[in-house]
């Protein structure tokens, strides 16, 4: 056991492991993940109901963004070592964080206690367009599922104890309950209280959530108890430091709020495929995306706050050049595989072949994308790094607004102008199905996020990397590797489908993964043929114990 446990205390060699080893911890949570929704396909299917129990989740997650994350675990942890004396915990220490915990505790429980009344009025707010009976829905899920944001936010303050004692293993394992408690209450809950059971599982998983980061902090000796004087002088330090990354989250959370809200006003069901396919396109940004840019953030600001700007620009660099080699590949992969991959992941019980095609063009939509939401958490780190918050923040912004306002004139557009209409619906074969005005959704969002991307990545190029290529080489070499395995892919499904079918779960299976591996080892030839500097790091360090890095775990808000 204690060979297994140093494994989660061991320090990283370089960026590219750190994030093959998060990128596979974080595999292991997705993989619940996509059990989870499997089930919300199984047993309920895109509908009024499931409809409102997503809607539901906006109130509270737009709470936890904003209230909870300001007691965000990397904002912590450098004001609690400051107050210790090398592993062994001090009264100052404890004194701190029984401030923290007393007033961030009252102020969720306040929060939540004003949502929980105002929650009809948001309702309208949220979900305009239901009908009164899902409305009403809605309010009670809400209501339900405001324990989430104030138990997980309890989570993010105990989880700061568990990275800080290095309690790598037990921090990650909270995302993995959390999900366990929904798919419990989808598929033992739903049953007796209908879909109040679903919001009836968000409660339990988010109480196991908590439960686990709680006795891990006892155990490393930390109790937080509630104090009679508090220190508003450092809480005010907490909530300045973390207010531009809360801020950052809280913008792209409202954009989402309002996506729900066109939404709803559109066929039922419309809800529930917009997530279902923003959900699968998440696992490749998870493990990919946000694994590189949390593996670098140290190292960056380690680098730029020792004055040392060129090691700086060789680590961003490094994984900027990791995200596109992975991302382009995933996208074109998603694109070619998208009906395989939702009918195996979703297509069971409720979920029908129509929503499969539905969802599957979404996910087309969402995949073009994930190279820029992978770019976007890194460069904003990046910016985090130096100091400089206003930058990414204002762009956050920006994009949030412009996600918005194309979500409304995408629709209008997609509504009365036929052409545009006609020209979306054939390029993703779903002219024969209703409800196609859904895809305007996740095009706004892929839209304003690429602009996002571009936006950064001129101010990255013009602040630091003004007079050096950056990433423009593997680009170049990873699109066109990709390109072949599009192609390559593609092929393969042609050439299996008459030999597997299309009408059962393994026939389907099978011809998106035979395929998917013909089209993965054709994009590794070429890419060895064009001497990729990339696939050779990844290849060293495969053959290295990459498993023995120091697991640098991001914020629950991510996870």
């Amino acid at each position: 056991m204690e060979k297994i446990l140093r494994i989660f205390t061991k320090e990283s060699g370089s960026v590219n492991q750190a994030a093959l080893l998060l990128g596979s911890l974080t595999l292991l949570s997705q993989i619940l993940a996509l059990f989870r929704d499997r089930s919300f396909a199984h047993f309920i299917g895109p509908s009024p109901s499931l409809d409102a129990y997503y809607a539901a989740f906006r109130v509270p997650d737009l709470i936890f963004i904003s209230i909870a994350s300001l007691a965000s675990v990397t904002v912590l942890i450098p004001f609690i070592v400051a107050r210790m004396k090398g592993d062994s915990v001090t009264e100052e220490a404890q004194k701190y964080l029984n401030n923290i915990f007393t007033a961030f505790f009252f102020l969720m429980v306040s929060v939540a206690l004003i949502a929980f009344f105002l929650m009809p009025y948001l309702a309208d707010l949220v979900a305009p367009g239901f009908a009164p009976f899902y409305q009403a829905k809605m309010v009670l899920l809400s209501r339900i599922m405001l324990l989430s944001p104030i138990l997980m936010g309890l989570s993010n303050l105990f989880g700061t104890i568990t990275q800080l004692f290095h309690k790598f293993f037990i921090y990650s394992l909270s995302p993995i309950f959390y999900n366990l408690g929904i798919i419990a209450g989808v598929v033992f809950l739903y049953p007796i209280f209908g879909i109040s059971g679903l919001a009836m599982g968000v409660a339990l998983g988010a109480i196991m959530h908590f439960g686990i980061q709680a006795l891990a902090s006892h155990g490393c000796g930390f109790t937080p108890k509630f104090s009679l004087s508090i220190n508003l002088k450092e809480i005010k330090a907490v909530a300045l430091t973390s207010l531009p990354r809360t801020l950052g989250l809280a913008f792209n959370n409202i954009a989402l709020v309002s996506i729900i809200a066109l939404a709803s006003f559109l066929e039922s069901g419309s809800i529930s495929v917009f997530n279902f396919a923003f959900n699968l396109q998440s696992v490749p940004l998870n493990i990919i995306g946000i694994s590189y840019a949390v593996a670098a953030f140290p190292t960056l600001a380690k680098s730029f706050g020792g004055g040392k700007k060129e090691e700086f620009k060789k680590h961003l660099k490094i994984a900027a050049r990791a995200i596109v080699f992975w991302s382009l590949p995933v996208i074109f992969l998603f694109i070619v595989l998208r009906a395989q991959i939702v009918r195996v992941i979703l297509g069971s019980g409720s979920f029908s072949w129509d929503n499969t095609r539905l969802v599957a063009a979404g996910l087309a939509i969402f995949s073009v994308s994930i190279l820029a939401q992978g770019m976007i958490t890194l460069l904003s780190r990046s910016y985090y790094a130096t100091g400089n918050t206003k930058r990414p923040l204002m762009v956050n912004l920006f994009c949030s607004i412009l996600i918005i306002i194309l979500s409304f004139v995408f629709i209008r557009f997609f509504e009365n102008w036929l052409l545009f209409r006609y020209f979306i619906e054939s390029l993703l074969k779903v002219s024969d199905i209703p409800g196609t005005e859904v895809l305007m959704l996740p095009l706004a969002y892929s839209a304003g996020t690429i602009l996002n991307f571009i936006l950064q990545w001129v101010f990255i190029k013009r602040d630091f990397m003004s007079d050096e290529p950056f990433i423009a080489k593997t680009f170049f070499q990873s699109l066109g590797a990709s390109f072949f395995l599009g192609l390559a892919t593609y092929l393969g499904l042609n050439i299996l489908s008459p030999i597997f079918g299309t009408t059962t779960f393994w026939g389907v299976f099978l011809q998106g993964f035979i395929s998917g591996i013909f089209g993965i080892a054709t994009a590794v030839a070429v890419l060895h043929l064009l001497k990729s500097e990339e696939l050779t790091d990844i290849l060293k360090i495969l053959k290295t114990k990459f498993w023995r890095a120091k697991i640098i775990v991001p914020s629950q808000e991510e996870l």
